[in-house]
């Protein structure tokens, strides 16, 4: 990307309002449900989950906020980058509520603190999840508190780095044989942290999205 081209792209990102946002994300290309995975690995019946993609204000620039997840050994998301969530409890009525009820448990961010202004496709993940990633706008700064057992840290990233294409990349991941390997979007590090599969798909995604791009084939 030029440098005409990514200070284009900084300004365009960082001067959207929250109905631009809001419109975008209405009027996004529906994406059929699917994911990179093969059927044979998942589990016959996926379980219903939800994601919240906060949205900050921040020095006049929009922010995504991300978390780390807490070192588990049984937990095969242990110490990824991710975005507050969960699956869905019997009694949550939708994938907002799911979403929400995730986000304060394990951030503390209350629901009313946040303007849900829309949602991107379902996404099929390797443990079987059928995600919905919720976006979300938050007041800043936020006082934040840590379900220490499942966060160990909350960060934000620009959505304009974010957003800079030379800062990210596809590459491959191996599958168990006879499986070909899938393609896996990884970004650089940024303040130490290093985002990359679904919770990277679904970035790109809302860029794509903000910027009017097409829908990009599932990755």
């Amino acid at each position: 990307m030029s440098l005409t081209s990514l200070i284009e792209l900084t300004t365009y990102l960082s001067q959207l309002t929250e109905e631009d946002i809001t419109q975008r994300l209405a009027t996004a290309s529906d994406i059929p449900v699917d994911g990179p995975y093969p059927q044979e690995l998942l589990k016959s019946q996926l379980r219903a989950a939800a994601v919240l993609i906060p949205l900050a204000r921040i020095d006049n620039s929009w922010h995504l906020v991300l978390i780390r997840r807490a070192e588990h050994s049984e937990d095969m998301h242990s110490g990824q980058v991710a975005f507050p969530g969960g699956g869905a409890h019997p009694t949550d009525p939708d994938s907002e509520t799911t979403a929400l009820r995730e986000a304060e448990e394990e951030i503390g961010l209350k629901p009313l603190d946040v303007r849900i202004v829309g949602k991107l496709n379902s996404f099929v993940t390797i443990s079987s999840y059928l995600v919905t990633p919720i976006v979300g706008i938050i007041p800043w700064p936020y006082a934040f508190t840590l379900d220490r057992y499942e966060v160990s840290r909350v960060f934000t990233v620009p959505l304009d780095w974010l957003g800079d294409s030379s800062n990210y990349e596809t590459s491959h991941r191996e599958l168990p044989a006879p499986y070909p390997p899938i393609s896996v979007i990884y970004y650089k590090p940024y303040d130490g942290e290093v985002l990359w599969g679904a919770s990277a798909r679904f970035t790109v995604g809302l860029i794509d999205i903000l910027k009017n791009k097409p829908a990009r084939e599932v990755l």
